[in-house]
């Protein structure tokens, strides 16, 4: 998961995938982790309003720390997703090789079909804005979050036959 600073969107993202994965018992299968495409933050905890949002809805953002995406990242994850198209196009850039660039998705590119969020094409940075913006990147995240899970169900069951 991979936003700009990776104290917002991505570690929101990070948490809500985890629990979706805990809840369809796919957590051991799936490694999850988050970081930025840029460096302004590394080291730090989420923004304080992502984590009290993410709590009222049962997520832990607390142990989470902030860093940077490598070049290692593109190697060792089958899926970069960004959050918006700025950062995808950044991801795209910085791609150490030609055959990795396909693990790079947006995330909301996994809204899941009827989802009431179709059509929106990025989860908007809630950094400057007010408590409205964390709810609503929440509202998409677990949306996508839902079709990313059936997408990787899918995945796993056929690596398995």
């Amino acid at each position: 998961m991979i936003c700009m600073g990776n104290i917002c969107r991505s570690p929101t993202a990070e948490a809500v995938l985890r629990h979706q994965l805990q809840r369809a018992g796919l957590a051991d299968q799936v490694e999850v982790d988050s970081a930025g495409t840029h460096g302004y933050h590394v080291g730090s905890p989420p923004d304080p309003r992502s984590q009290e949002h993410a709590a009222l809805r049962g997520y832990d953002l607390a142990p989470l720390r902030a860093r940077q995406v490598t070049a290692l990242d593109f190697r060792d994850f089958d899926l970069l997703l960004a959050m918006d198209a700025d950062n995808f196009a950044m991801l795209r850039h910085n791609c150490p090789s030609p055959e990795l660039q396909s693990r790079v998705a947006l995330l909301l590119d996994f809204l899941p079909r009827g989802s009431s969020h179709m059509g929106t094409v990025a989860v908007p940075d809630p950094y400057y804005g007010g408590e409205q913006g964390f709810r609503h990147v929440l509202d998409l995240v677990e949306s996508a979050c839902e079709g990313l899970v059936d997408h990787l169900q899918q995945r796993l069951a056929s690596v398995r036959t």
